[in-house]
């Protein structure tokens, strides 16, 4: 019995040494909010080649709508998404004049032509409707849609990804979902598009590892991060310009694990979230290994929780990029 309490005492001491030390590490190996940018990120090229210098969301807002498009190394499957986009939001103009929009391509360090097929929008619905911001290097999703919504002039902001894989007619469910939300005098929400809906199909059609990966994630954002909402990593959603200049100004990681610290951060803000059902399809060409992936997420994860507890990182007020 004795001998029992010795190798209890040891493990719980060996437990308590670890989290120490997982501490002392998230805290010293914790970057700041780099909201630095490179003197050519600042500037867009217009379809007849000048160059001129991105807006500010510090800036009050002169068009309805801003899309950001991450995109890394998308040459092949960017054409398809942005045709259904710029139809979408053409048509809906045609239909309300008054209905203003932009979208932002950003280019995260891509090594193929992604910014050579983007700027072909460009030279086709001018550089009013399309721009591209070209990454001088690879920061990752979280870094380049922050990027791109810093430099954004939308009264709303959505975030969709270059791959198409969600419809973008949707869009009219996430904005009715964002008008349903208690905004508050400071005009802040964010509406997340979700795949929950789709899970139960999704997990018949993966392997037991995949499947066991999910749900492990799943449980790490709800157990570090954010409760309440079932797809936090959905490419689909849409924010009151208010509300990202809260969240982005505070944004510290810039990889897959980003969208969890920004709704950790928009909860911290007490800001209104809601998640709508949206269509959703697997495209083939997905940057994410499953097993590394997931594994990095799922360190970051830890990490964005600790480094918060400690004080490493802290929520910003929003404050201009240099």
């Amino acid at each position: 019995m004795d001998i029992l309490c010795d190798i209890v005492q040891v493990l719980f001491a060996l437990a308590a040494l670890g989290l120490i030390v997982l501490l002392v590490v998230a805290h010293l190996t914790a970057g700041m909010v780099n909201l630095t940018c490179h003197e050519n990120e600042k500037y867009f090229l217009t379809a007849t080649g000048e160059r001129k210098p991105f807006p500010s969301l510090h800036d009050p807002f002169s068009r309805e709508l801003s899309v950001v498009i991450p995109a890394y190394n998308e040459e092949l499957r960017m054409p398809v998404m942005l045709d259904e986009a710029m139809q979408y939001l053409e048509n809906r103009q045609k239909q309300n004049p008054s209905f203003t929009y932009e979208v932002i391509v950003v280019d995260d360090g891509s090594r193929d032509k992604t910014t050579e097929v983007a700027l072909r929008y460009t030279n086709k619905y001018s550089a009013d409707k399309v721009r591209v911001l070209t990454l001088v290097k690879n920061r990752g999703k979280g870094g380049a849609v922050r990027m791109g919504t810093l430099s954004s002039r939308g009264k709303l902001i959505l975030m969709a990804d270059a791959d198409g894989a969600t419809k973008f007619s949707d869009l009219e469910k996430v904005e009715a979902g964002l008008k349903d939300l208690n905004t508050g005098p400071e005009n802040l929400a964010i509406l997340c598009g979700s795949r929950a809906h789709l899970e139960k199909d999704s997990v018949a059609q993966r392997s037991v590892f995949r499947t066991f990966l999910m749900y492990g994630f799943h449980f790490l954002v709800w157990f570090f991060c954010v409760r309440g909402i079932k797809d936090t990593q959905c490419g689909f959603k849409l924010f009151t310009r208010e509300a990202a200049l809260k969240t982005f100004s505070s944004l510290h990681v810039e990889r897959w694990a980003f969208d969890v610290e920004l709704l950790y951060i928009a909860q911290c803000f007490k800001i209104p979230i809601a998640e709508v059902a949206v269509n959703w399809t697997e495209i083939e060409g997905s940057k994410l290994v499953p097993f590394w992936s997931w594994l990095q997420m799922g360190r970051d994860l830890i990490f964005i929780r600790l480094r918060y507890f400690t004080g490493a990182w802290k929520l910003h007020s929003p404050h201009k990029t240099d």
